[in-house]
Formats: structure tokens, sequence, C-alpha cells
């Protein structure tokens, strides 16, 4: 008798061992194996933040992150399916399964973690205030009286936002391309945005001499990716570390930044 319960009960609890094995399985996606089982990857790419990404003449999407983007894809041997997004919609994109990954000039912060995991930095950036020479600042309390453009919900504009005086005026837009229109017209006697952006404009519109006023923060970009997938935050750093030893983003640095890649930290 008590060897038929003994029995029964380790038949019981093989059953609900195997209940747990399966339904583990069945709730836990993996974002990696799904990747790779489609066939495709889609990666939320900048539209509008040369030389990371923007609309070349020819209508298609070039830049640094979308040589990245296209590197990413051919390791994972899948297809590429590039997805345009801005500085405000590239992380709800992946909270709501818009895309797989975001390579878009992403900065890392704590806020920003508690939605979205990072991978470690692939590209180098800094924010910071630029504009003319004759424009008197050198830290943010010689914005006070002063117009700055900004994008909205960037990097910039949260950390902006925290030691800027009360009294300057900061003129949000919703994307970059706007950000940088309203700079050029003379909306505003400066510009918050990255060391690379202002680097483009000053070369296309020497005429603004524009020049670093003061740095706002020093922010690495990182490859975003959905939170709870290790497989996939695994195989990006993989991937970073390996394009760093290879020397292949050393080599679009130059291509896109017109200098070799700097050290970057490690996440």
């Amino acid at each position: 008798m008590r060897r038929l319960v003994l029995h029964s009960m380790k038949a019981l609890f093989l059953s609900a061992l195997i209940g747990l094995s399966t339904w583990s399985g069945t709730a836990r996606a993996d974002a990696l194996a799904d990747i790779i089982d489609s066939g495709v990857v889609r990666i939320g790419v900048p539209k509008d933040f040369p030389p990371f990404g923007a609309v070349a003449a020819s209508g298609q999407l070039e830049g640094y992150d979308i040589d990245v983007a296209t590197l990413l894809a051919k390791d994972l041997g899948v297809k590429l399916e590039l997805v345009p997004v801005t500085s405000a919609n590239r992380i709800p994109y992946l909270l709501t399964d818009k895309v797989d990954i975001v390579i878009s000039s992403l900065g890392v912060n704590p806020e920003r973690a508690k939605a979205i995991a990072f991978s470690t930095p692939y590209a180098p950036f800094f924010s910071g205030v630029f504009g003319a020479p004759d424009i008197d600042v050198r830290e943010p309390a010689d914005l006070r009286g002063k117009k700055v453009a900004v994008t909205r919900d960037t990097l910039e504009d949260i950390e902006l936002a925290k030691i800027a005086p009360k009294d300057v005026e900061i003129l949000r837009f919703e994307d970059n391309d706007a950000t940088i229109s309203a700079y050029l017209a003379g909306r505003t006697e400066l510009i918050a945005t990255g060391n690379l952006v202002a680097a483009a404009l000053a070369k296309a519109h020497p005429g603004k001499r524009i020049e670093r006023k003061f740095t706002i923060k020093d922010s690495p970009s990182s490859i975003g990716v959905p939170q709870g997938e290790a497989n996939l935050l695994h195989w990006v750093n993989v991937f970073v570390f390996h394009k760093k030893l290879g020397g292949e983003l050393d080599q679009l640095s130059r291509k896109w930044f017109g200098e070799p890649l700097p050290p970057l930290p490690i996440l």
C-alpha cells in the first residue's frame, strides 16, 4: 500500500513538473529565436538625424546607424527591414512591437532603462548647445534671455531642462528636421543637439559659423532591445564587441564622422 502511495505521489510530482516546464516554455518568448525563425529583423533607424541616419537624394536611408543595422542583419543571417523612427517614437516603437531592435543614436539613462534594455555603446556622442561666435554663452547661466531650439523628448531636451535658467526660451520641435530648420531660419540664436549633427550643420552652412558653447552631457549611443530578452541582448553585445574588434565600427566612424572610433565605455 505504501509503495502504491509513493508511486502515485511520484507520478503526480512528475506530471506537475512537466506541466510547469510546458507552461514556462510557452509563456517565455525568445525574441532572438523568433527573429531567426522569421528570417527578418525589423530595426528602427533615424530618418532625420545625419550623419546617424537621413533620407538621401535617392530617397533611400543612409548613415552610420543604417550601416550598423545592415551589418547586424547580415550577421544574424536574416533580411533587414528598416523602420524610420524619430527621437520621440523610437522607444514607443520598441515597446509596441513595431520594431525588434532600435539603432538610433540612443543615449542611456536610468529613466529609459525602466522601459527598455541597452547594449554596450557602439558609437560616440555628446550633446551640447551650439551657436555663432558672437553669441556670448559659455555655461547654462548665460542662456538667460536667449532662445534655444531643441527636439522634443531627446536627451538634449531632458538634460537642458534640468540646467537651463528660468528665463531661457526653449523652443521644442517634434523632429530634428524642424529643429534644424528653426535654427537656420533665425528663429533661435542657439540649438541644442549632438556634436555630430552640429558638425554636419557647420560643414553644410559655413556662413552660420557654428561653434560649441558648452557640453550638456556625454552620452555614447547604445542599441535598444526589449526588456527581458536576455538572449537577444547578449547577441547584440557580442555583435558590438565583434565589430569593434574587427575594425568595422572604426571604418564606419571614419566614413560618417570623419574620425576614428574613440574608446567607448562598457555598459
